[in-house]
């Protein structure tokens, strides 16, 4: 994430900021748990001034990995249905199927 930081910016958005938000954004810019929680869930040194377009960044791109990746386990949930439900008729047609030497004469 570290090089994603570095990019230049494409474009700037505006966004709206509750007090609560503005609070929260407080907190993340000062030392403390949330400081070092940020660091280590973006891979970033912890010390160090923080840039309000950067802090809003980071934030950002850890909600997009976090939804990626909600998105990726629910695809391989719905995956590892569809494959037990596959499997499930597979074990089916095999029961049914004669063994190899059903057909055998003596």
């Amino acid at each position: 994430m570290a090089r994603r930081l570095q990019e230049p910016a494409q474009d700037r958005k505006p966004l709206p900021l509750t007090s609560r938000d503005l609070e929260d954004l407080e907190r993340l810019r000062s030392p403390g748990p949330e400081r070092t929680a940020l660091a280590d869930l973006s891979g970033t040194p912890a010390e160090g001034e923080v840039t309000e377009s950067v802090l809003l960044h980071t934030v950002f791109a850890i909600g997009l990995r976090a939804v990626r990746e909600a998105a990726e386990a629910q695809a391989y949930a719905e995956a590892a249905r569809d494959r037990g439900a596959t499997a499930d008729e597979d074990r089916v047609i095999a029961r049914r199927r004669l063994p190899a030497w059903a057909n055998e004469k003596d």
